[in-house]
């Protein structure tokens, strides 16, 4: 039967006492969370939960500086989906070796908000939130698909999401101890705490409206368009209806007409796929199928093209019919220079805001240690050298001295970026690819390079890469002197 409760109200336990502590594995194959994962459902919760968290002024003032989510959501959507699937494997040095690496990331989000308060990623408290949110939103969307958690159920899952949170080494208070203790603990900062932050109207508002197509429908702008301008609003809709309604109350976000029937509808539409063949449903294979590049050497790309060929028809179709602007389709071979403007925004504007400043070279040190998997040590390296970048680019080109580097000041410098830190960059990605250390990067090196880092199975006809020729590959594109068959998905995509 459907739970017709509001969103914001608690489940009701199954009769009986609280279960013993679960003797299934709190990580990987058995855990509550992994039967979760790959719900269909999971989806929309996932969206409701990153709006709670934006609606923590900590959390939303560190994503509206530091984070890609706006310029580079499907990007964000990997990293966050790779990152749950190492926390909750069912392997423990995985597991340790992920919450290091997001425990050095969050100690370098930090700063202060608009209004002058401070933010740190690595408040416990904060922390606590977000692990809150997630499990909070996990039981919602059971709740709202008609199939409430029973009490044991929650129980357990509750153990392994405080599990999760101990493994990133905070201790134990933040999050109550208990189930019981949790309830009045989120319906607390939902009122006290929560406030309509700019990163929550964005989100709601400005994302789901300009969210860019995913790599599997680049160069399908018109198709794009029509299904995003339908289902913009729609996600919207239905993601504002599912918030606790204290909340919606507090941040004045508007109640729409039938927009409950509409998202109570989603939620069992999405919990019918459950159905399905369990290879049709499978998280980790949808997230890949959806984040395929179309060039991409992965065995699926043959029937990705055969879905685009089609889809393009389609949109011939759909621009006879509606009223949509003509959209130039992008030109299948990229030409090999590109205007300084157009690379300050595809490149280095990590953040989408307009300006080169420090949080976009973060940004490109962040998401080059993760596909490259770099230890810390390394990643360290790798951080400090863009550091030193972001000082040289600044001093050179921060004409007006606001601390930023507007497209403006770029494009009138068109500098030769290649200095010295920019050199110690290359250096540290060299050091990390050449394994042996033998200051060259054999065929296995090589290939293990692009097949690790930018997901693509490469020759290497010269049979060895020296230190020389891959600095100033790199050089060449970060100075945006040429495009990159590396570099380039790698940066730039969406």
């Amino acid at each position: 039967m459907t739970d017709t409760a509001a969103p914001g109200s608690r489940p009701s336990p199954s009769p009986g006492t609280p279960a013993d502590p679960p003797a299934d594995p709190l990580f990987g194959p058995g855990s509550q969370f992994n039967s979760l994962f790959n719900d269909p459902r999971w989806a929309l919760a996932m969206i409701r939960a990153t709006v709670l968290e934006a609606a923590h002024p900590q959390i939303g003032a560190a994503l509206l500086d530091n984070s890609t989510f706006v310029a580079h959501p499907w990007r964000r959507l990997r990293n966050t989906f790779q990152s749950m699937q190492r926390m909750f494997c069912a392997d423990d040095h995985a597991r340790q070796r992920e919450a290091a690496r997001l425990n050095r990331l969050h100690a370098r989000l930090n700063g202060t908000d608009a209004r002058s308060r401070p933010y740190d990623a690595m408040d416990p408290g904060v922390r606590a939130w977000v692990v809150a949110t997630l499990f909070e939103s996990a039981v919602t969307m059971c709740r709202l698909g008609g199939q409430p958690l029973e009490q044991a159920t929650m129980e357990k899952l509750y153990t392994e999401f405080q599990a999760f949170l101990a493994t990133m080494g905070d201790q134990a208070g933040h999050l109550p101890p208990t189930l019981n203790e949790f309830w009045p603990y989120f319906d607390r900062m939902v009122e006290e705490e929560l406030e309509n932050t700019e990163a929550l109207r964005i989100i709601l508002y400005k994302l789901f409206d300009h969210l860019p197509a995913p790599p599997v429908l680049d160069g399908l702008p018109t198709v794009w368009a029509a299904g995003r301008t339908l289902a913009g609003p729609v996600i919207g809709a239905i993601t504002v209806a599912s918030l606790p309604e204290p909340f919606r109350r507090k941040a004045g976000l508007p109640e729409i007409p039938g927009a409950r029937t509409l998202m109570q509808s989603a939620y069992l539409a999405a919990g019918l796929a459950r159905f399905l063949p369990d290879s049709w449903i499978q998280a980790e294979g949808i997230a890949g199928l959806l984040l395929l590049p179309p060039d991409s050497d992965d065995p699926r790309a043959r029937s990705v093209t055969a879905v685009r060929d089609a889809m393009k028809r389609a949109g011939a179709f759909i621009r006879l019919v509606t009223p949509l602007p003509a959209q130039p389709e992008p030109a299948r071979v990229p030409a090999p220079r590109r205007s300084a403007e157009e690379f300050f925004h595809a490149v280095l504007d990590q953040t989408g805001d307009g300006y080169l400043d420090w949080p976009d070279l973060a940004a490109m040190a962040r998401e080059l240690s993760g596909r490259l998997d770099l230890d810390e040590p390394q990643e360290t390296r790798l951080y400090n050298a863009y550091a030193q970048w972001w000082q040289e680019l600044q001093t050179a080109l921060d004409t007006d001295g606001d601390g930023r580097v507007s497209a403006q000041e770029y494009a009138a410098a068109v500098p030769s970026l290649a200095g010295p830190a920019l050199i110690r960059v290359a250096e540290v990605l060299f050091d990390a690819t050449d394994k042996d250390g033998d200051q060259t990067i054999d065929a296995d090196e090589y290939r293990a390079l692009f097949r690790t880092g930018f997901q693509r199975d490469m020759d290497n006809p010269g049979g060895t890469y020296s230190r020389s020729a891959f600095l100033k590959d790199f050089l060449s594109f970060m100075a945006g002197r040429q495009r990159s068959i590396a570099y380039d998905p790698l940066l730039t995509e969406a």
